[in-house]
């Protein structure tokens, strides 16, 4: 913990500096990197991922990345590119002048209410199966005096027909979701701190990591408007997975229309979008 808090003040000291954040000098810590002149995010990385290694420390390389992704922001990568999407879109949104969003799995709320914050106009459908979640996102959207832009619901998309209690609210413009993607044979590699303290319901998305991933795709005749969008947050082995998945299933007609790379140019962000009409409901079909 301690080297990580070094870390992060020698990162923090460095940024802005010659450039923004390729211009990180570390003059001061030449004890801890040797490298003169300008650094990219994936080359501070390589080194932190080296020093932790040789330090012992678990998840050498998940814990550089982690912290290097806190200091530039980068968590939110998914969140920047959503509103991108929306302020970018000709298409009209919900009947508040705002999008109408859904989120899977929503955890403690932060995508929702990111969004919300940002998005004035925009009201969220926010489902997770954990009560634990519906509890955090209750108190955190009460925190940020959110409440009456976000509808909690108590919800299993794993469960046949659970769709059909998202119908009141009407046609999504948006479905988001950083769902659990780790593939059930990676799980047993994680460190012993995360298996120890996280939900493993949470992580494991079954053999492929796509478990989740195909409920929700698979949902999206039923909640998604016309040329409506989903947002996924992925492993990077999943985007050549979720394309030849969505081309076995041309009645959901979805269209994987882009992949975006984290900060270390890994593939870890999917916009798919909906080509066809809205379902009317399942008896109907």
């Amino acid at each position: 913990m301690e080297l990580g808090n070094r870390m992060l003040r020698a990162l923090l000291s460095g940024l802005g500096r010659k450039g923004g954040t390729r211009g990180w000098a570390f003059s001061s810590w030449q004890p801890y990197l040797p490298l003169a002149g300008l650094l990219s995010a994936t080359e501070v990385v390589s080194h932190w991922t080296a020093v932790f290694e040789k330090r012992g420390i678990p998840e050498a390389q998940a814990s550089s990345e982690y912290i290097v992704a806190h200091v530039l922001g980068a968590k939110t990568e998914l969140v920047e590119w959503v509103l991108k999407e929306v302020t970018q879109s000709s298409c009209p949104m919900g009947a508040q002048g705002g999008p109408l969003i859904l989120e899977v799995g929503c955890g403690s709320g932060a995508i929702s209410l990111s969004l919300l914050s940002q998005l004035p106009q925009s009201r969220v459908i926010a489902v997770d199966k954990g009560e634990a979640a519906i509890c955090l996102t209750q108190e955190n959207a009460q925190r940020l005096q959110l409440l009456d832009r976000i509808q909690i619901v108590p919800l299993d998309v794993t469960l046949e027909g659970s769709w059909s209690h998202l119908l009141p609210w009407g046609p999504m413009d948006l479905v988001v979701s950083n769902p659990p993607y780790i593939f059930h044979q990676d799980m047993e590699q994680l460190a012993p701190e995360i298996r120890s303290y996280e939900d493993p319901v949470a992580l494991d998305g079954g053999e492929e990591g796509m478990d989740i991933i195909t409920h929700i795709l698979a949902l999206a005749p039923w909640l998604l408007k016309d040329s409506g969008s989903i947002f996924l947050e992925v492993d990077p082995r999943h985007p050549e997975l979720v394309g030849s998945w969505l081309q076995s299933r041309p009645d959901l007609s979805l269209d994987l229309v882009a992949v975006r790379k984290d900060f270390c140019g890994r593939p870890r962000f999917l916009h798919i979008r909906r080509s066809g009409p809205q379902c009317g409901c399942l008896m109907e079909a």
